[in-house]
């Protein structure tokens, strides 16, 4: 009696070969999207800060607009103008500030170039004359020159961006006011396009309040650096403050690398090695307090990130984009955080990326928000 052939071996030759074909696929795919995003850096990195700044605007413009003059309220276009003029007048400042601020830094650091082997080796003196010895042939052969045109190449292009950020956020406010139309015939249906709306406006208000305490700490942080190293007597005081403000918004390796700088500042400035230790200690506990104790007392768990999570994305956009990356490494996530915990084929990722395992729900989604950036009950009409 005649049997057919097994059929096994046959059946499953073509869905094997079609998975070794999409993950091949999903590899090239990867690849080009990477590359883009090294080569469009420059353009990709204000794109991402314009869109950020553009999401802090809907609660400025409503809070601007609930304001009365007399008997008379804002206008929203009115409102939409000024939020724009405070936004431009503001990144404009931040980077005027910074840039003169950096100046300084490299102009001071000169100074110390020849001044800081010598120093930072003292600090290994507890280690033995050889060990203080090699340190100090290792920080002279560092040339500190080509770091130094390094950062201020680097610094060169803040302006640009800065004018080229206050660019796309006026475009954006440009075709708001188009949004809702779009994004409907965009999805095609009314019932999807509000849930895409509702998860839009979840990444905004997660973002803005991040950004919120982000900056009220990292304010805290950079004025009591600032009153340290006053008390000390560096020279480097409102540069100490203003840049350990703004590397605070760099999750975890900012708040070391700040305590690093000043501490660095204060051993080659006063030579002391017990000073150097207090200046050190005092520093650590002020970004120790404010980073782990303060700043997830203030978060709670309207972020709920996971931690590895926050290094692996910090690592790959730092590796991508550099220090800018860093910056944006947390917004980022907590977009990728609610988009996957939206889409059921990405909720495994959502669940890697939250903090507890415990992602944002579709009835969290429904539950409306009462309260905007500043605290202000939301009316709706």
């Amino acid at each position: 009696m005649l049997h057919d052939p097994p059929k096994t071996g046959k059946s499953e030759r073509p869905s094997e070969t079609t998975r070794l074909q999409t993950g091949a696929l999903l590899i090239i795919a990867f690849a080009v999207v990477l590359f883009l995003l090294v080569q469009a850096r420059f353009v990709l990195i204000s794109l991402a800060t314009a869109i950020i700044l553009f999401s802090l605007t809907s609660d400025v413009i409503n809070f601007i607009a609930r304001q009365r003059i007399g008997p008379f309220r804002i206008p929203n276009a009115l409102a939409s103008i000024v939020a724009m003029v405070l936004i431009a007048a503001a990144l404009l400042s931040l980077s005027s500030i910074l840039l003169s601020q950096i100046n300084t830094v490299l102009v001071l650091t000169l100074s110390y170039a020849e001044r800081a082997p010598a120093a930072v080796a003292a600090m290994f003196a507890w280690l033995g004359e050889d060990s203080q010895q090699a340190v100090f042939n290792a920080m002279r052969s560092v040339e500190m020159s080509s770091y130094l045109r390094g950062a201020a190449s680097q610094a060169s292009g803040l302006t640009q961006g800065t004018v080229l950020i206050i660019l796309f956020v006026g475009f954006l406010f440009a075709e708001r006011i188009w949004f809702e139309t779009k994004l409907l015939s965009l999805v095609g249906d009314e019932a999807q396009a509000e849930r895409v709306a509702k998860i839009i406006g979840s990444i905004i208000h997660r973002v803005n309040y991040y950004l919120l305490v982000k900056t009220l700490i990292s304010a805290i942080t950079g004025a009591m650096v600032f009153v340290l190293a006053q008390a000390f007597g560096l020279g480097l005081a409102t540069s100490l403050g203003i840049i350990t403000f703004v590397l605070n918004f760099i999750p975890n390796i900012g708040s070391i690398v700040a305590t690093a700088l000043i501490t660095l500042v204060a051993q080659v400035e006063l030579g002391d090695g017990s000073t150097t230790l207090a200046v050190f200690v005092i520093a650590g506990i002020i970004q120790f307090v404010n980073g782990s104790i303060i700043d997830p007392m203030l978060m709670g768990r309207a972020l709920r990130l996971s931690s590895f999570g926050i290094i692996l994305s910090l690592a790959f956009w730092g590796a991508v984009w550099g220090i800018p990356g860093m910056f944006l490494s947390v917004p980022i996530m907590v977009m990728l955080l609610v988009v996957c915990s939206h889409v059921p084929n990405l909720r495994p990722f959502a669940v890697l990326l939250s903090r507890e395992g415990l992602p944002e729900s579709e009835r969290m989604l429904d539950q409306p928000i009462e309260r905007d950036l500043f605290g202000q009950d939301i009316k709706r009409d």
